[in-house]
């Protein structure tokens, strides 16, 4: 279900801001100058869970696909760095400062949180997607996404928490053919939340 609140300008889902920036204008804009540009952003109903993502370079990375996706905001949980962290930066070409993200301690304060901001929309019910390889998940492309929708990964070693995965309407695998068990996760949380970005922009078209 797509509330009206939700409904997306089909030109900003064809790409047309009026800024772009490179890695290297990104690196050194000043955060008061994108400041208004930030307030235009048309953001989509997704949201990205991190859960004890210990590598900065992947939180960096997760930032750039953040923006990539024009994601309503990105939460850092539990053990692991946030910015102005040095390596969050560099890895994140300064896509920190145009991504809107906050710090909770578990996931679970997240999604409250989450919860608490859409409250005040019509209908709206957190549908929330944990990437990891469980014996109750199913295929990423067989999931009924709907909107708003939380995407949470979990820590490069051991994965989403146990206790995490109960919060979780659905747990998304994605295939793998060789002998290597798991993807990066930047990787694999750009899988899944294209997939998900394809299915909003059909929802989008229809209306």
């Amino acid at each position: 279900m797509l509330n009206e609140y939700w409904l997306l300008d089909i030109e900003y889902l064809d790409y047309n801001s009026k800024m772009k920036l490179n890695a290297k204008e990104m690196r050194t804009v000043d955060e008061n100058v994108v400041k208004a540009q930030i307030n235009n952003i048309k953001r989509h109903p997704i949201y990205f869970i991190l859960e004890n993502v210990y590598d900065t370079y992947n939180v960096g990375g997760l930032f750039r696909l953040a923006d990539a996706l024009g994601v309503s905001k990105m939460y850092l949980c539990g053990e692991m760095e946030i910015p102005p962290n040095p390596k969050i930066k560099k890895a994140s070409i300064g896509t920190y400062k145009v991504v809107p993200w906050e710090y909770k301690k578990t996931v679970k304060e997240a999604i409250d949180n989450i919860k608490y901001q859409i409250s005040n929309v019509k209908c709206q019910k957190l549908s929330v997607v944990a990437i990891e390889q469980d014996k109750k998940s199913i295929p990423y492309t067989q999931i009924q996404y709907s909107f708003p929708v939380a995407l949470i990964v979990g820590n490069e070693t051991y994965g989403v928490l146990p206790e995490t995965i109960l919060l979780s309407d659905y747990i998304a695998e994605i295939p793998m053919w060789g002998i290597n068990k798991s993807l990066n996760v930047i990787v694999s949380a750009a899988i899944v939340s294209y997939r998900i970005m394809d299915k909003l922009v059909l929802m989008s078209n229809d209306k």
